[in-house]
């Protein structure tokens, strides 16, 4: 057990692989059992998980720096980059950085766009805030600055990086990394200047309200994007999110930064600033990490302390 921002922690020692799965604290984890045990004894309806839908989108909006309307509820990055892929003109050309995430590259590839090797080409730029294989941060001042239409993953930075993005036109991100809740709730963020620009593929009765019938009347809002929720994926966000939003993560990234600092320095490396370091070792014995084009990964999270990092430098001598 550790306590971390106020939150008690189950995680075992060693555990620095939060780029693949968040660990929940211990109160969202024990509101995700509840509402298992409500089910096994079939105590709630379907309308019993609107509030926390809503709850889980406010909490986004506000990681992300955007009002709660501009904000629509899906289940996977790949769902909301496609409908931005498929909005494009044929032909469009996309910037993505190299060795990006699948699911923000291939929805612009399989909808038949160029990929460009350099933004200036582009007529729109999807990156990640935080790259998934090796921690590089984008520069948002950079983009911000480029008058280039963007689109922005920020599932390896919310959670750990505090964030402002009203000025992106999309912003992705998913539950279940550093956001600490159950895989199966994704967001994305649309400038309200470009809610027309897209279209609703996946019309359904949550993003119409209307439960039969074949006449199409979307929510006027960012809602009219919303897939059918995942209940208890959204449950657990509407849990940690919140939590999430309300600390000071500024402190949050500090302490983060701080643990792979101590990491990089012990093995004679930079800082890269960041809360996931790739590095050209072998899996480290008794540390939960990952593998990433051919590097190991090791990511630091709020309930990570020193003594995780100082297995790694032990074992690699």
């Amino acid at each position: 057990m550790r306590e971390a921002f106020g939150a008690v922690f189950d995680v075992q020692p060693g555990y620095l692989n939060t780029a693949s799965i968040g660990v929940p604290p211990r109160h969202v984890a024990n509101a995700v059992a509840g509402a298992h045990e409500r089910w096994r004894r079939g105590e709630d309806t379907s309308s019993d998980f609107t509030l926390v839908v809503e709850t889980s989108r406010q909490a986004f909006g506000r990681l992300v720096g955007v009002p709660e309307t501009s904000v629509a509820c899906g289940a996977t990055v790949s769902q909301f980059v496609s409908l931005v892929a498929q909005a494009l003109p044929a032909g469009s050309k996309v910037f993505v950085e190299p060795g990006e995430f699948t699911s923000v590259a291939l929805p612009f590839v399989a909808a038949g766009h160029e990929v460009v090797s350099t933004a200036d080409a582009a007529d729109l730029v999807a990156t990640s805030v935080v790259q998934s294989a090796d921690g590089r941060i984008a520069d948002l001042e950079a983009l911000r600055s480029s008058g280039k239409p963007v689109l922005l993953d920020v599932s390896q930075a919310a959670g750990w990086m505090p964030l402002s993005l009203a000025w992106a036109d999309f912003v992705v991100g998913v539950s279940y990394k550093w956001l600490m809740a159950p895989r199966g709730a994704a967001w994305m963020a649309v400038r309200p200047d470009r809610l027309d620009f897209l279209k609703p593929l996946a019309a359904n009765w949550y993003s119409t309200e209307e439960n039969y019938g074949t006449e199409l009347v979307l929510r006027p809002d960012a809602r009219r994007f919303d897939l059918s929720p995942t209940w208890f994926a959204h449950l657990g966000a509407a849990v940690a999110l919140p939590w999430v939003a309300s600390l000071d993560l500024e402190a949050v990234r500090a302490h983060c930064v701080e643990l792979t600092d101590h990491l990089l320095a012990g093995l004679g490396l930079p800082s890269n600033g960041s809360s996931i370091v790739s590095v050209d070792v072998p899996p480290v014995p008794g540390v939960v990490s990952s593998v990433r084009a051919g590097r190991t990964r090791f990511a630091c999270h709020m309930y990570n302390t020193i003594e995780d990092v100082d297995r790694v430098l032990a074992a690699l001598g």
